[in-house]
């Protein structure tokens, strides 16, 4: 296993200020905050280093995002009352009550707050121009200690993984501008490590002394949070590991963990800074929520871990082929849709399913998977893949495919709502695929309706969906390629399952009702 090198580190004002500008620092360093106890130990005596992206730099358009500024919108929402799923092909809806304020006088917000027929969970967007200094205040009035979910500490001490590379190259940029100063009015403090490499995060999380930290924060794309949730997962102690709290911070292409949690929270759907500023507040926040997540295993004998999705066919081709379109932002994945779409393509291969209202009637494979090579949760739905599925799942008849999508959580990306039928049950995911003989016009119809979560109103008959606890996917002739949380995977036989309320994340979501919940097992414990 690599060993970390030694961090750069520097020091700086919780109050927002940073280090002049100068030079870039290593990207194998850390940025760590002084009121952080633990990271002050370990920084003693190391090279300092200015920083770019402190206070002042004009890095966006959105002023409401500044902390600082006399003109602005702070906006600090809380879990607004969930919904449960609805019907196939029925569009969801959401009508979020939202309190609008308007802070002519600092009282006057602070009663409202506390009023008894405030709502917590309601969504508060606050109008024109606060008095300087009541951030802090309004941070405590809004999230509030207690409550009956679990919580991170006050005060908080997070280690902060960005990808200087992701996206368009500007989150160490958006960390500054508008990352920190949340941070610091939270009373979170933080250690910034910069990637350098691919895997370099899961390396990282592989040898870091987790006790050190009360979360995880992942500010990159959807394909850092799948290294880091790889890396705990091989460790020794990975039990304990994957219990410790974790965050996703949009700043790359493709945020779709970020918009799921954006939406599971009942904020409109929204892009780029806004995103960020809602993602970020929901640290401040403290929630912790569980979430599922999906076990892989391969022909080759490779076991990974997935907390987004798993595409093959167009999507993944898109997600793959638009990589040399980075530097558009999301937009690649709309330009790579029509080049897609110019030469669509036909998949082969035989796919299976466990439904999720088969499992608890059902008893696991009698001869489930369990090497002694490997760590992890025991795959109880899944038999080698060698052998045929269990009787009781369904094999698609078809063998011709367009796509195939197995997806945990509400978003592909931060405007493509695919999942509008409500947030997956514990231990269930999303398996939508489309059959051979789509038009390519109803095809590009059903990717723009996607945005808004309305493309199941067409009644597509290619277009399938079903909630699934367990999959078995195999291509023929080793043809298309795997996007696994968009990273690439090579085409083989692959079979997956998901595992309940694995993963604890920050974020106030919404607990889907106990009776959408299959019996497979408990959630691994309590946050760390």
């Amino acid at each position: 296993m690599p060993e970390r090198a030694a961090p750069r580190a520097w020091s700086e004002d919780l109050a927002g200020r940073s280090p002049p500008q100068g030079a870039v620092p290593d990207s194998a360093s850390a940025v760590s905050s002084p009121s952080d106890p633990a990271a002050a130990g370990d920084d003693a005596g190391a090279s300092t280093a200015p920083a770019p992206g402190g206070e002042g730099d004009p890095l966006s358009p959105h002023r409401d995002a500044r902390l600082g500024s006399t003109d602005k919108e702070l906006k600090a929402g809380a879990a607004a009352a969930g919904s449960s799923p609805t019907a196939l092909g029925t569009p969801w809806q959401r009508e979020p009550r939202v309190e609008v304020l308007d802070p002519g006088s600092v009282g006057s917000i602070s009663r409202r707050f506390q009023s008894p027929r405030f709502r917590p969970g309601t969504p508060v967007v606050i109008r024109g121009p606060l008095v300087a200094g009541w951030g802090r205040g309004l941070l405590g009035l809004v999230f509030p200690a207690g409550g009956a979910r679990s919580q991170l500490p006050r005060p908080c001490r997070v280690l902060v993984l960005l990808n200087p590379r992701g996206g368009k190259g500007k989150a160490l940029q958006l960390f500054r501008s508008h990352v920190q100063p949340l941070l610091a009015q939270a009373d979170i403090s933080f250690t910034l490590m910069l990637t350098e490499r691919r895997n370099h995060a899961r390396e990282l999380v592989q040898v870091e002394e987790l006790g050190r930290w009360d979360a995880l924060v992942v500010m990159s794309g959807d394909g850092l949070m799948h290294e880091v949730v790889n890396g705990l997962m091989e460790r020794p102690d990975w039990e304990t590991a994957i219990r410790k709290p974790l965050c996703s911070l949009p700043a790359g292409s493709g945020n779709a963990l970020a918009a799921s949690l954006n939406h599971y929270a009942g904020y409109e759907q929204v892009t780029n800074e806004d995103l960020l500023t809602n993602c970020t507040l929901l640290l401040c926040r403290r929630l912790l929520a569980p979430m599922n997540l999906l076990s892989l295993q391969t022909a080759s004998g490779l076991r990974l871990f997935s907390v987004l999705s798993l595409a093959w066919g167009f999507i993944a081709d898109v997600d793959l082929e638009s990589e040399k379109f980075r530097r558009l932002g999301e937009m690649r994945f709309t330009l790579g849709t029509f080049l897609r779409l110019a030469a669509l393509r036909v998949y082969q291969g035989t796919l299976a399913y466990l439904p999720a209202e088969r499992v608890v009637s059902q008893v696991p494979a009698p001869r489930s998977v369990e090497r002694q090579d490997q760590q992890g949760p025991t795959d109880a739905h899944l038999v080698p893949l060698e052998e045929p599925v269990p009787p009781h799942w369904t094999v698609v008849p078809e063998q011709d495919f367009v796509l195939v999508l197995a997806l945990l959580h509400s978003h592909l990306g931060s405007e493509m709502f695919a999942a509008p039928m409500g947030r997956c049950a514990a231990g269930t995911m999303h398996l939508f695929y489309v059959r051979a003989g789509v038009s390519r016009a109803m095809l590009l119809r059903l990717f723009l309706a996607m945005e808004k979560g309305r493309h199941m109103d067409y009644d597509c008959p290619y277009l399938v969906y079903v909630p699934v606890v367990a999959f078995r996917l195999e291509p023929k002739d080793g043809k298309g390629v795997f996007a696994v949380d968009g990273e690439l995977m090579v085409s083989e036989a692959v079979q997956g399952q998901v595992h309940p309320d694995y993963v604890w994340m920050a974020g106030g979501c919404m607990e889907p009702p106990p009776s959408q919940k299959p019996q497979q097992g408990a959630p691994p414990g309590e946050p760390l």
